[in-house]
């Protein structure tokens, strides 16, 4: 049973006989939430056009093309051990954005902050606690039908750590101003599959991290506020032992890299 412990089996090029996954799609999924995708292992007649921009649904991977069988889609890298959509809405990929907003920490003089050991300035980044794992992570977030990459970060930003759903009007029309001018320019930190708790063999997380560094210090006009979603959101040090959700510290290290700070 503990076949998911030898990598060898997870590609489908590699034969399988004994592969017997369970089948499990969330009772909330299959209520139709309108971010749902019908359940098309019951209902034959729905036709859903894969590896495609389907209407308002991107359908397509990061990855490349992946293949449909019987029209079901299958995991673009392979097996999970569960077959259909779990907690995920959309059969196939499941688009997310994630913001990687960061700021160099300073001390009471205004100067950044070194670590003794790599001689490198710290970077910090904006980080929430998730209310359903209590785990650390990005505030990030689905890329709903219709929405662009770059409309669901600068979204999921305002909503998840600043709370802008909570605003005035006046407020939340200067907050989103500041916000579109820290996400004017970024860096694609990773684009492709996430290794995510959620994934099945027919449905999976793919994600585009983008790094957005605060060179201005616009972000200490405002405070952090969680939304919805979130249980807390502070500036956190990054350090490589940092344990964060999903692939979240891979992106986070990404980061690092690129702004030449402490890891």
């Amino acid at each position: 049973k503990q076949w998911y412990q030898r990598r060898e089996r997870v590609p489908w090029s590699v034969e399988f006989k004994d592969y017997k996954p369970s089948n499990y799609t969330s009772p909330k999924v299959l209520n139709k939430p309108v971010w749902a995708d019908a359940d098309i292992e019951k209902d034959k007649k729905v036709v859903l056009k894969f590896n495609k921009v389907d209407g308002k649904v991107n359908r397509k991977s990061h990855v490349g093309e992946y293949n449909v069988v019987n029209g079901i889609p299958l995991n673009v890298t392979g097996r999970t051990g569960i077959t259909g959509r779990g907690l995920l809405g959309k059969w196939g990929p499941n688009h997310a954005a994630d913001p990687v907003v960061t700021r160099w920490k300073h001390n009471d003089k205004g100067e950044k902050v070194i670590n003794p050991k790599t001689k490198k300035p710290i970077l910090q980044f904006v980080s929430i606690k998730r209310n359903d794992t209590g785990e650390w992570a990005i505030p990030g977030g689905m890329v709903e039908a219709g929405d662009s990459v770059s409309a669901t970060l600068k979204k999921e930003f305002g909503e998840e750590a600043l709370n802008t759903m909570k605003m005035e009007k006046k407020q939340q029309a200067e907050v989103g101003k500041q916000v579109k001018e820290l996400f004017k320019k970024g860096n694609v930190l990773y684009k492709g599959y996430v290794d995510d708790p959620r994934n099945t063999d027919n449905a999976w997380m793919e994600t585009v991290a983008v790094n957005y560094h605060d060179h201005k210090g616009t972000f200490h006009k405002f405070k952090l506020q969680a939304g919805d979603d979130a249980g807390h959101v502070e500036w956190v040090d990054m350090d490589s032992n940092l344990k964060l959700y999903a692939s979240h510290s891979y992106f986070v290290m990404g980061a690092a890299k690129v702004n030449d700070a402490h890891w």
